[in-house]
């Protein structure tokens, strides 16, 4: 009978589009939570890691500096 209306044999599910519209804000929410806890999410050692190594660096920089740099020519 309903082939002979025009519609496809099988209905679609009805769903409810408020729960819909919140379990995409959970999703979205989740994926913010996530992309935070990648980048803040990290422990005292990792943190006191980094730094060290960000220092090593800085200082092997300024021990290849060609002249010290005069407190006028501030950039």
């Amino acid at each position: 009978m309903a082939a002979q209306l025009g519609y496809p044999a099988a209905m679609s599910k009805v769903i409810n589009l408020n729960q819909v519209r919140k379990q995409k804000a959970r999703d979205a929410k989740r994926a913010q939570g996530d992309a935070n806890a990648a980048a803040f999410g990290r422990t005292k050692g990792e943190k006191q890691r980094q730094k060290q190594e960000t220092d090593s660096q800085e200082r092997h920089l300024d021990g290849h500096r060609r002249d010290a740099p005069d407190e006028g020519d501030k950039p």
